[in-house]
């Protein structure tokens, strides 16, 4: 959902981002870098969403190449390419009618944080309207949520994955908003933040499902196909059981 920092090493790995190489009749799916859903570790793309869509693969019996993009050709690739299939994506009313839609996969929501040693805990939406600062990403799905929803205080200078925690940590900003609880727990343990560190401030700005989407021209077979074999995968418990090594750990 955003430029990440490691970009263009991966594209250094071979995941072109217009190198189409599969068959005309095969599909192709994208995805952006965007942990813990989806990103590259050790030269593997991985991530929570990756899992399932795998799964979801062994089941159909396909196996589509997946490619990971700069996040604004992923959305690019999906409105211009033929047979295109993308995650994670969130479902929202302005996107209904542009994509065929697979499950919901996870329904997440993204809150403020703030440090736990701050001097004035934030504890209603009045108080976040009225903070000095509300730093956020440069770009992407979250800033215009907020600007929609009348924030006028944003600050969208981070421009990497972890710049949002790096200015937290360094006290360059006292609230930040741009990630799942996930999210937050993946970066944690990539910059090494204690436990206890951040705290999650008891404010939901947005709320949404997680969904794999597929471009328009999209057989309705395949479609189905997947949305069949995800279903399985939820009444067998192997999605809880993906979605739970991804879980973030209980708080203390």
């Amino acid at each position: 959902m955003r430029y990440s920092t490691l970009i263009p090493a991966l594209l250094c790995i071979g995941l072109n981002a217009w190198s189409w190489a599969a068959r005309a009749d095969d599909y192709q799916v994208v995805t952006e870098e965007w942990p813990p859903y989806n990103y590259v570790e050790n030269n593997q793309l991985t991530g929570m969403t990756t899992d399932i869509v795998r799964a979801i693969m062994a089941l159909t019996g396909d196996s589509f190449a997946m490619r990971l993009l700069p996040s604004m050709r992923t959305t690019r690739a999906l409105d211009t390419h033929r047979k295109t299939i993308s995650y994670s994506m969130f479902r929202t009313a302005e996107r209904e009618s542009l994509y065929k839609w697979v499950g919901p996969i996870a329904e997440e929501s993204i809150y403020p944080y703030q440090l736990a040693s701050a001097s004035q805990p934030v504890n209603s939406r009045e108080q976040l309207l009225q903070a000095p600062q509300i730093t956020t990403r440069q770009a992407g799905l979250i800033p215009r949520v907020l600007h929609a929803q009348g924030f006028t205080n944003l600050d969208q200078s981070a421009t990497g994955d972890q710049q949002l925690y790096r200015m937290l940590l360094a006290s360059r900003t006292s609230l930040i908003i741009g990630d799942t609880a996930r999210g937050v727990a993946y970066y944690s343990r990539q910059l090494h933040i204690p436990a206890g560190t951040l705290r999650q401030v008891p404010i939901e700005v947005y709320r949404a499902s997680l969904y794999i989407a597929f471009s328009r021209d999209s057989d309705d077979k395949v479609v189905a196909a997947w949305s069949s074999a995800l279903e399985q995968l939820r009444h067998s418990g192997e999605l809880q059981r993906i979605q739970q090594k991804y879980d973030p750990p209980p708080a203390p």
